[in-house]
């Protein structure tokens, strides 16, 4: 390991141990933002939702803890992780992210459309609603995004989400995670904004928080939803146009999308099918897939 990734990894621990201090369960992550512990049933015969009942490292946010301890043994088995990350719905805070997504350039594939401003969505989304964002803890993406932490009430349980708010705007709750400031990823660290560092998460608005949790939706309906529906079409078309190289990674992505829109199960011999024409076997297809279940907490189909 080179120098660099010594030092990115002795900051790393340093964050996540300071994070743990303050009630905000971690993870060791990877420059690619993903845990960076691989799962211990990788290679089982069949794919295997454990979320960490096996009581070994590798289980994705299932993993995430305040005990000092156990954060030193994740990132001593992880000694490549060079960022952290935060879980989300967890007590103390029970913390909900706000993802705003910044892009100026052209959009491909299921990325935002080019041009996306999340930051005036979510401005339109107050006035309409009739809320304000208070002051609280702003994480800066190198990409130029801005994470917002606010924290949930303990009866609500706010469930991931990509865009489903507006074009740009993921959420981030129970099952997910946030990547930690001071976190070193492939395009750059994720930095606390200036005057906020100091600062608590602060509850989320109640007029937001009802956005966040719609009602539910009928169960039938969400069952029969196919990959010729909606988003589920896209994320299929999307891992199908993969090349050599990019082709697990692609499907970890949708399958982590389809799970976060509540269609995982659903979608899952579409996307099977898909990676296998990319040139994946079938086991090493749905042992992503079953990976993205795991980490989203997702196994029977809600974020």
């Amino acid at each position: 390991m080179a120098i660099s990734d010594r030092r990115a990894a002795t900051l790393a621990l340093a964050h996540a141990l300071s994070a743990a201090e303050r009630g905000l369960p971690v993870i060791p992550l990877s420059r690619t933002k993903l845990p960076a512990l691989r799962s211990p049933h990788r290679d089982a015969p069949e794919p295997h939702l454990c979320r960490g009942e096996c009581g070994r490292p590798g289980h994705g946010v299932h993993d995430a803890t305040t005990d000092p301890a156990t954060v030193r043994a994740l990132f001593a088995a992880a000694p490549w992780a060079t960022g952290y990350g935060i879980a989300c719905g967890r007590p103390p805070y029970r913390l909900i992210g706000i993802d705003l997504d910044t892009k100026t350039d052209t959009g491909t594939g299921t990325d935002p459309a080019p041009g996306t401003d999340s930051t005036t969505a979510l401005q339109h989304l107050a006035l309409r609603h009739l809320f304000t964002i208070p002051e609280t803890v702003v994480v800066l993406t190198p990409s130029g995004g801005r994470h917002i932490w606010l924290t949930g009430p303990p009866d609500v349980v706010v469930p991931n989400s990509a865009s489903r708010l507006a074009p740009g705007i993921d959420i981030r709750g129970t099952g997910g995670y946030l990547v930690g400031p001071g976190s070193l990823t492939t395009h750059g660290v994720y930095r606390t904004a200036p005057g906020t560092g100091h600062l608590a998460p602060a509850p989320c608005p109640s007029a937001l928080l009802r956005l966040l949790t719609p009602p539910t939706r009928p169960h039938a309906p969400t069952v029969r939803r196919t990959a010729g529906s909606g988003g589920g079409h896209g994320l299929v078309q999307f891992v199908r146009a993969a090349h050599e190289g990019q082709r697990n990674t692609r499907l970890f992505w949708a399958a982590c999308r389809a799970y976060e829109n509540g269609i995982g199960n659903a979608l899952a011999d579409a996307l099977t099918e898909a990676a296998v024409h990319t040139g994946l076997t079938e086991r090493e297809a749905r042992a992503t897939i079953a990976s993205a279940a795991r980490l989203s907490g997702l196994g029977s189909g809600s974020r």
